[in-house]
C-alpha cells in the first residue's frame, strides 16, 4: 500500500503527532512530514484562514512542485476577552510562544472572571494545497469553558485550561481517541476527509 506524504506547515511537533494520529484513526496511509526549515512566516492577516494560508504557501514555495502541503492556524477565543487570545493565541505572553507563559498570563487574565462568565471556544482553519496547486480550506470548533486552573497532564497549549460542552475533564484529561472526535483540530481533519482525501 502507497503511503502518501503531506509536509505540514509547522516545526511544533506535538502539531505534527497529533496530526499523524488524526490520519492514522481514519485509516489513511499518510504520512506527516515536518518541514526541514520552515520558512519564516510573519502571521500578520489578522485572520485564523490568512495566516494558515501564508504557512502553507511559505513551505510549499520551498518544495518540489508536486508537493501536498497542510497549514493550520488556531487558537482559543475567550468570551470575556472579546475572543482574544485568538490568532496571537500562540504569542499571547510574548514573542517567544511559550505555551507555558501563555496559559500562566490567561489564568490570570481571568482571575476575576465569574464562572458563568468563562465561556470560550477553539477554532482551527486547514489550509490544504495539493500536488496540481489546487487550494481548500476547511474548519473546527469546539465549544466549552475556561477553568480557573489548570487540570491534566496531557494535551498541549491551553488543553489543561479547557473543558468542551458536555464534559467534566479538561482536553488534557481526556483521551486521545476522544481528543480527536472533539478537538478543533479533530473536527477540522473530519471535514477534510469528506472534502478533499476520501477519494485520493
Amino acid at each position: 500500500m502507497k503511503i502518501h506524504t503531506i509536509h505540514l506547515a509547522s516545526g511544533n511537533a506535538h502539531k505534527v503527532q497529533e496530526f499523524q494520529r488524526l490520519a492514522d484513526d481514519s485509516g489513511l496511509s499518510m504520512k506527516m512530514v515536518p518541514p526541514v526549515k520552515m520558512p519564516v512566516v510573519v502571521e500578520d492577516t489578522g485572520t485564523f484562514i490568512g495566516n494558515a494560508r501564508k504557512k502553507a504557501v511559505a513551505l510549499r514555495a520551498a518544495l518540489p512542485p508536486d508537493a501536498w502541503v497542510l497549514a493550520d492556524d488556531s487558537g482559543l477565543c475567550v468570551d470575556a476577552l472579546n475572543g482574544g487570545p485568538g490568532v496571537e493565541s500562540a504569542y499571547y505572553a510574548g514573542p517567544q510562544g511559550n505555551s507555558a507563559a501563555n496559559l500562566a498570563k490567561l489564568v490570570q487574565v481571568l482571575h476575576d472572571v465569574p464562572d458563568g462568565l468563562r465561556g470560550a471556544h477553539f477554532r482551527c482553519v486547514l489550509v490544504l494545497i495539493d500536488g496540481a496547486g489546487r487550494e481548500q480550506v476547511f474548519e473546527g470548533r469546539c465549544d466549552g469553558h475556561l477553568l480557573r486552573a489548570p487540570r491534566g497532564g496531557a494535551g498541549f497549549g491551553y488543553d489543561p485550561l479547557f473543558v468542551p460542552i458536555g464534559h467534566e475533564k479538561s482536553l488534557a484529561e481526556i483521551d486521545e481517541a476522544s481528543k480527536n472526535q472533539l478537538s478543533h483540530r479533530g473536527r477540522a481533519w473530519a471535514s477534510l476527509c469528506k472534502g478533499r482525501l476520501m477519494d485520493w
